[in-house]
């Protein structure tokens, strides 16, 4: 088929002269003749009128030359800003943010996506339209051409999206206004002032400047004043609540290169408090009431009131040290160390408070040991030891009775057994009668002066502690 058509072509570019113009010639020729030229030209009409339907159907490859010769790239010089050489070009700047992705208090940083536009006006890129329709092209385009250098001051790390493209768009419209717009993600400083917290307000502000023209050569400004900056609805923080955004201007001047134009984009975190209240503020009241309980228990009963003293205290460092791993190492007081420390200051001195009961309690039994006489004396050392080892109070009167018992018993068994063993079971129940209905008396009676005061100034100090703490910081 192809040799065919081949075939064809050649005939109908064959030249006229070629063929034999003999006057002899039989009308039959002339016939032929005339009907391959009307072939070969309904041929040509057939293969132009498929070329133009290509053309058509293949449009992608005229595009890009169009726009190119239509916006005159090529002219141009756009290494130099619009109008290089005279006043300062005006770079309008509309922010939205998508997300404040992360907060860090140790790296005192912050992380946001956000939508940057860029607007401005480039007469090199202007073109006619009878519609006064814009165009718009992606990120290949912005190398060609002059695009403002906003950068992010005091940034740590930043980039730009680019799945499944670099997420960039370039809008140009007939009269040479352009908007250039990126998604961007970028970490950037906060400074934070941790005296208050976690009872504390951060203000941090993400900063845009321009990075090589200074006043002089670019205004940079929000594009629609305090409109211009947007936030998304659903934007929520695990541990903080967004109280406002705003945007705002200013200069920044460098010693070697000058001012320049400064936007910010200021944004306002109050802490959520309920998380440190079940972690850090709920567990250090239950340590502090858990130590006053040890005013209550029998001075006598050592193990007891040591080991709760010390349970506690332990119990408090770890809560301590538990904020202080979460936290950036400042050299200035945090709220929650006030708390904490204090606290952990309660629980020490219940501690303490009972060395001071216990010292002062074998004081006074040396001294009444020495009125008393050796024999009486024996019986109270007797029973100073059995607490130390068992940790139970040993009352001087049941010692006593149980004294006496034992040497009645001892009298009684040279009479005979039976009659020792009713008395021995009578005076069990009398001695777990007296100990039941009396157990209140003698840990009142028993207690030290200092027991007793401790279990009203402990807990009245506390709780004045509390209300000038969260009168002070909420």
């Amino acid at each position: 088929m192809v040799l065919v058509i081949k075939l064809l072509l050649l005939t109908c570019l064959w030249p006229t002269a070629a063929l034999p113009s003999v006057s002899s010639q039989s009308d039959h020729h002339h016939h032929f003749h005339h009907h391959h030229q009307q072939k070969c030209s309904s041929m040509k009409k057939h293969n132009s009128k498929r070329e133009i339907k290509m053309r058509k159907l293949d449009s992608t490859k005229v595009r890009p030359l169009k726009s190119e010769q239509l916006l005159r790239i090529d002219d141009h010089d756009f290494a130099m800003r619009p109008g290089f050489g005279g006043s300062p070009i005006p770079v309008g700047i509309d922010v939205q943010v998508e997300s404040i992705d992360s907060i860090s208090e140790v790296d005192m940083d912050f992380t946001m996506t956000l939508y940057l536009r860029h607007y401005w006006k480039d007469e090199r890129l202007s073109f006619p339209s009878t519609r006064n329709r814009s165009m718009t092209f992606d990120g290949r385009l912005i190398k060609k051409i002059w695009v403002p250098d906003v950068f992010f001051v005091h940034s740590k790390r930043s980039f730009i999206h680019d799945t499944t493209m670099e997420n960039v768009m370039l809008r140009v419209y007939p009269d040479g206004n352009v908007l250039f717009s990126l998604r961007i993600t970028v970490s950037s400083m906060c400074f934070m002032d941790f005296s208050r917290f976690p009872l504390d307000t951060q203000n941090c502000s993400l900063e845009l400047e321009s990075y090589a023209y200074n006043e002089d050569d670019l205004m940079l400004y929000w594009k629609h004043g305090n409109e211009s900056l947007t936030t998304d609805e659903q934007i929520s923080l695990s541990q903080f609540f967004i109280e406002e955004f705003s945007a705002s201007s200013g200069l920044a001047f460098y010693s070697s290169t000058g001012w320049y134009n400064r936007l910010f984009i200021n944004f306002a975190l109050r802490r959520h408090i309920f998380f440190f209240v079940l972690q850090s503020y709920f567990p250090a009241m239950l340590m502090v009431m858990l130590s006053w309980v040890s005013f209550w228990i029998d001075r006598r009963a050592v193990p007891a009131r040591v080991s709760l003293g010390i349970t506690t205290v332990l119990t408090m460092s770890t809560i301590i040290t538990g904020v202080s791993a979460s936290m950036p190492q400042v050299s200035y007081i945090k709220a929650v160390d006030v708390y904490l420390w204090i606290s952990f200051l309660f629980v020490f001195l219940s501690v303490i408070e009972y060395a001071a009961v216990n010292y002062l309690t074998t004081a006074e039994e040396r001294k009444q040991l020495k009125k008393r006489g050796k024999v009486s004396g024996m019986y109270n050392i007797d029973a100073v030891q059995a607490m130390a080892f068992d940790g139970c109070y040993h009352d001087n009167e049941a010692d006593i009775d149980m004294t006496t018992f034992a040497v009645h018993s001892e009298e009684s068994s040279a009479r005979g057994r039976a009659a020792s063993i009713p008395d021995l079971d009578a005076t069990r129940v009398k001695r777990k009668r007296s100990l039941k209905g009396n157990v209140g008396r003698i840990i009142l009676q028993n207690n030290h002066v200092i027991d007793t005061y401790s279990r009203i100034i402990f807990p009245t100090v506390y709780i004045v502690f509390n209300f000038f703490y969260w009168g002070l910081y909420v």
